[in-house]
């Protein structure tokens, strides 16, 4: 993911001291990398909670990414609100100035995380004045103050006039601060620059995303027997049943940090393209689509549908609004596939942000995909659903059966997952099936 930093900062000139931040021009942004060190690995994965691991495995698995980070440019590294075998990380002097910039040799500048130094203290805001001091000895640059600041600053002079902050703390702090102002452009371009504001969401970045989703979806099961696919989709059937709170919410599709932090519900806020929208545009013109939230199994069966879509999945969140032990899907998602694949072929799309519980459901599924957070482009969804790309996307994690099975990783003694860390289906697309045939071959046009 360190990639990124080249696309915001700019690709670093040949010859150029390798650590440095490098802005290349007015057309380019800041880059941070984040939350150093050790957020993704916690206690059952709770946001801002407790990373235990010794410094083999924190420097093994959590901080290869922001070496990575320091070579290819990056401007600013933003401090975690978690800790590090029971220290919290915004005051943790040994990470941030011994390891980050003396070891790692990190010109730029560290910043805190939203009222982060609040919380080195429980209840946060208990003991500002030592959080302050804290923090800023740990090697915290700039301070992420969204309302008290004129305390920060009251509190911070204090300590310098008597000597509990040195006055060379706080040069540091500043030299990294200017040399990031000074290389990205900010002094000679200090106001907002609206060039390029049209090129927001155009075109061709729309493609760019559409091409995203359908490369990022998982087929997870594609047939009760391999021998009979139900994926692609026929898109010339008489009569389709779109199901589920999923299938025309743009909110959902985005998920958390979409327009508010927490995301957002409905179609209102920004513009795209729901699932349900795409199958419609999808299929041809005598195709009646039909959309039911949630509907009944009486309605389904009487419906003479040749088969259903189910999209479901989880609500938008963000940091601990995500917390979740036991990862189930938003109601009433298990009762739409409990009615629409109890009565017709159907196929269920998982909108989530992470793998959620479905092995309950798995036997009365013809075909799962999983479809993670696509976003504005719910066309990339039915690219591949009817075939005309692909499915090529691999698990980037492993599916657990159950929440009981959690932490599981590849490797271990008792590895025994719903589906496995890399696990894909593939399909042909209808272009490749149509001269598979043509040519004499594709007597089984699925790979599975």
């Amino acid at each position: 993911m360190t990639e990124i930093i080249l696309g915001l900062q700019g690709e670093i000139p040949s010859g150029s001291s390798k650590g440095l931040p490098y802005v290349g021009g007015k057309n380019k942004v800041v880059a941070c990398a984040k939350h150093f060190v050790g957020d993704g690995g916690t206690t059952k994965g709770i946001n801002e909670d407790n990373t235990l691991t010794d410094m083999h495995g924190l420097l093994s698995i959590h901080m290869p990414a922001y070496d990575d980070s320091i070579i290819k440019g990056v401007s600013t590294i933003m401090v975690s609100y978690s800790s590090w075998n029971g220290e919290k990380m915004h005051a943790n002097r040994n990470l941030i100035t011994g390891f980050l910039k003396d070891t790692l040799k990190f010109k730029g500048f560290v910043i805190s995380d939203w009222e982060g130094i609040d919380r080195i203290t429980s209840p946060p805001h208990s003991n500002y004045t030592y959080s302050v001091q804290a923090s800023v000895l740990a090697g915290i640059d700039m301070v992420m103050i969204p309302l008290k600041y004129t305390e920060f600053i009251d509190d911070l002079t204090s300590l310098v006039k008597n000597n509990f902050v040195p006055m060379d703390r706080i040069d540091d702090a500043v030299r990294r601060i200017l040399l990031v102002k000074f290389i990205s452009g900010l002094f000679e371009n200090p106001l907002a620059d609206f060039s390029l504001v049209n090129e927001v969401g155009n075109q061709v970045h729309r493609e760019l995303a559409r091409e995203a989703v359908r490369k990022s979806l998982v087929l997870l099961k594609n047939g009760k027997i391999a021998e009979d696919p139900l994926l692609p989709l026929s898109n010339k059937v008489p009569k389709i049943l779109v199901a589920g709170s999923h299938a025309d919410n743009l909110g959902y599709q985005c998920g958390g940090w979409t327009i508010n932090w927490q995301g957002f519900s409905g179609n209102n806020y920004t513009s795209g393209t729901t699932i349900y929208s795409a199958i419609v545009s999808t299929v041809e013109k005598g195709t009646e689509v039909v959309y039911r939230e949630n509907p009944d199994s009486e309605y389904v069966k009487s419906g003479d549908f040749s088969y259903g879509i189910v999209v479901v999945g989880e609500h938008p969140y963000t940091e601990s609004a995500g917390d979740s032990l036991t990862l189930t899907m938003a109601d009433p998602g298990p009762d739409v596939i409990n009615n629409v694949c109890g009565a017709v072929k159907c196929v269920v799309i998982v909108i989530s942000g992470r793998p959620i519980v479905i092995e309950p459901y798995i036997s009365l599924i013809d075909a799962l995909v999983a479809a993670w957070l696509p976003g504005s482009e719910g066309q990339g969804v039915t690219d591949v659903l009817f075939g005309d790309y692909d499915f090529t996307g691999n698990l980037s994690r492993t599916w657990f059966k159950t929440v009981d099975q959690l932490p599981m990783n590849v490797g271990d003694p008792r590895y025994d997952p719903l589906f496995p860390f890399g696990f894909g289906l593939t399909t042909k697309s209808v272009v490749e099936r149509s001269m598979s045939f043509s040519s004499g071959f594709g007597a089984r046009p699925f790979i599975l």
